[in-house]
């Protein structure tokens, strides 16, 4: 569960109490699920969590733009199932864009089903040459009288196939690279728009390739103004970056878990292994690299609800620390564990597959470290 005495000073009692009821939520009705045998099982999983989470109303904070508790939940969700955490993330991905730049009628058309668990967001930015350089990217949107017409695709989406509409990254200007990008609210079941085909990872999530064949889309569909894509897409990033770090606290803290639990069971050389110092070193660095990861996460959250307009730096350390932090105690975990950590069907195998991704997607690390230098130069006054 979310260690709230470690970023009380972060939290007021409302988030104290809901990060309560999302823990004995998570640990009541997620912690004892199988994990989904293939992609088309975990295809159909993703559609259930989706529904369970809106049941419990957990969707809420993403429309409140309230980061702590979106981080709250997301952390309870995490180590208890990375694939319901992936569910929650995908919604707030794919929702805040319309929150921040929609119009009314676009809020109103998918909002409420949205936090009711009954409509499946995603978002599609990444292409088979645009990753990190977004002003890569290729798919076009071209004006057509009152509609825009996509063409292009798009790769590694998470929930292609299975969402309900996408947001969608287009260049409605190709000669102005990142400034000529727009943002659209594309129904997954527009003509033109097409799932390709799946690509399955080594954790349960559905992922997959979608293209754009001629989709025409009417201009209410357009997110801000023509150009705005890439500062929408950016606010998205840097106000959901730092749950992906308490996404990681959340492994993190399971995998410390079920280290604790099984040094101090099993014994070794007759005596628990607990009682082993490198052991206990490990256990040591595991739980302070922690410690420090919640604390990263929760201050930039903090920042954003105490009305920071930007918080980009503190977000880039909050996921740059807490994922890099977190792989490294899942791993550790493992080690502990010995051969029972790599099993399939331990918890700690299931943490050491998903949490890899998470120092990938919303960012590398490697971005993530250019974008704190460049925020400590920038204020510095120097020129890069």
């Amino acid at each position: 569960m979310p260690d709230t005495p470690t970023v009380r000073a972060f939290l007021d009692p409302a988030l104290i109490t809901l990060s309560n009821q999302v823990t004995a939520f998570a640990n009541r009705e997620l912690a004892a699920d199988s994990e989904p045998a293939d992609d088309a099982a975990a295809r159909r999983e993703a559609r259930a969590l989706l529904g369970r989470l809106g049941a419990g109303g957990w969707y809420a904070p993403i429309a409140e733009q309230h980061l702590r508790a979106c981080c709250l939940v997301r952390e309870a969700l995490a180590g208890a199932s990375p694939l319901a955490d992936a569910v929650f993330a995908l919604q707030a991905l794919g929702t805040l864009p319309i929150v921040l730049a929609g119009t009314e009628n676009l809020k109103h058309r998918w909002l409420p089903g949205v936090l009711a668990g009954t409509t499946m967001a995603a978002f599609a930015m990444t292409e088979p040459e645009a990753g990190s350089d977004v002003g890569a990217i290729a798919t076009t949107a071209r004006r057509d009288g009152s509609d825009f017409v996509l063409n292009g695709s798009k790769t590694l989406i998470s929930n292609a196939g299975i969402a309900d509409f996408y947001v969608v990254f287009a260049s409605s200007d190709p000669g102005a690279g990142s400034k000529g990008l727009s943002a659209f609210v594309v129904p997954a079941d527009n003509p033109g728009c097409r799932f390709v085909r799946p690509l399955t990872l080594s954790a349960p999530h559905p992922l997959g390739d979608i293209v754009f064949d001629h989709a025409r889309i009417p201009a209410d569909c357009l997110l801000g103004a023509e150009g705005d894509g890439f500062k929408i897409g950016l606010g998205t990033l840097d106000r959901l970056r730092p749950t992906v770090g308490a996404a990681a606290c959340g492994m993190a803290e399971r995998a410390l878990a079920e280290a604790l639990r099984h040094a101090g069971t099993r014994r070794q050389f007759g005596a628990p292994l607990a009682a082993n110092q490198l052991i206990q070193e490990k256990l040591a660095r595991m739980a302070t690299d922690l410690a420090a990861a919640r604390l990263l996460v929760y201050r930039a959250a903090w920042e954003k609800d105490h009305g920071a307009e930007r918080i980009t730096l503190e977000a880039a350390m909050a996921k740059a620390f807490a994922t890099e932090a977190a792989q490294r105690i899942v791993d550790d975990a493992v080690q502990i564990l010995g051969g029972r950590g790599v099993l399939a069907t331990h918890p700690v195998d299931r943490l050491y597959r998903s949490v890899r991704a998470l120092r990938i997607y919303e960012g590398t690390t490697e971005i993530q470290q250019l974008v704190i230098a460049g925020q400590l130069l920038k204020t510095a006054g120097v020129q890069r």
